[in-house]
């Protein structure tokens, strides 16, 4: 077992992901601000560090002696980003170079990080993507996940610090916030449960690849700490649904009517996104994945008991 340090441990993948470290026998040290809330894993056994991503030196205070770091944090959202993109490129994509410096001075054996494998791969019009698509972002969220994938090349041939990327889908679940500006599922599960309209983008046509966060989490597990045939791995469910279709599995969840705003697509926004698995699953072979009705149904129960948040 590894030390290893999770970068973004309060936040929603984050959180479950030390969670499953800790399962996993690792000994794990979980950085993150913990300045608005609680520690939202629940393991005891972690070491909790306080920081800003933003401070090089408590950067280098969190790396120092691990030999995992699972870099979770981005300090945008898709839609801050794109509202934004110069706050993209000076805080996740510089401050995430300095946090590579930092791991290749620390002497960091592996860093993983979750980039995102939806936006990344743009409107091909492909059925699915696998990762030996192009690569083809046209929102600057995702342009600055495909820069950090090219510094992570740099930093290994320069300085030997070995990663894997993971392009993750859509994931969804419990602990993640559902007044954020992020999350089909969670901000329509707190619209209904609040008795208001839910926002649509377009007809409800577009096409997303949901994975539930826990079965995420043991796909990240599954490849960590194991020498492995590639450097790059989507990770998510490998099954389509529409708007519209995870409309009609919150309605079958909770019993629930409820009305839709309708809202012009942005034009960032990609129509069809789908993940080829295969790499993964050749590899690591297959897991059982929870079902959307089953995840929203987990994720739903919890937004019922925090509806404030």
């Amino acid at each position: 077992m590894a030390r290893a340090v999770v970068i973004g441990a309060n936040g929603f993948i984050g959180s479950h992901l030390v969670d499953g470290l800790v399962r996993e026998g690792h000994d794990v040290r979980a950085f993150d601000r913990f300045s608005s809330r609680r520690a939202t894993f629940t393991s005891d056994s972690v070491e909790v560090v306080t920081g800003e991503f933003l401070s090089r030196a408590d950067l280098e205070a969190a790396v120092e002696g691990q030999e995992y770091v699972f870099h979770f944090l981005s300090t945008t959202t898709p839609a801050t980003a794109e509202a934004d993109p110069t706050l993209d490129i000076r805080t996740n994509v510089a401050q995430t170079v300095e946090l590579l410096e930092s791991c290749a001075a620390a002497g960091v054996e592996h860093l993983y990080f979750a980039s995102t494998g939806g936006a990344i791969y743009g409107d091909q019009g492909l059925a699915e993507y696998s990762e030996s698509d192009r690569a083809l972002p046209i929102s600057p969220y995702a342009i600055g996940k495909l820069t950090i994938e090219h510094f992570l090349h740099y930093f290994q041939a320069t300085h030997g610090l070995r990663s894997t990327v993971l392009r993750v889908s859509n994931p969804f679940g419990t602990r993640q916030k559902p007044n954020s500006k992020q999350g089909l599922i969670p901000i329509a599960l707190r619209q209904i449960a609040l008795g208001r309209p839910v926002v649509r983008f377009g007809d409800g046509s577009m096409v997303r690849d949901y994975v539930y966060v826990e079965d995420l989490v043991k796909m990240v597990l599954a490849i960590t700490g194991h020498e492995t045939a590639h450097d790059l791995y989507n990770l998510g469910s490998g099954v389509g649904y529409s708007v519209n279709d995870v409309f009609d599995s919150i309605r079958r969840v909770t019993g629930e009517e409820f009305e839709i705003v309708e809202r012009p697509v942005p034009p960032t926004f990609v129509d069809r996104v789908i993940l080829n698995t295969d790499r993964y699953r050749d590899e690591f072979g297959e897991h059982s994945l929870t079902s959307l009705d089953d995840g929203i149904r987990l994720t739903f129960d919890e937004i019922r008991e925090h509806t404030d948040v």
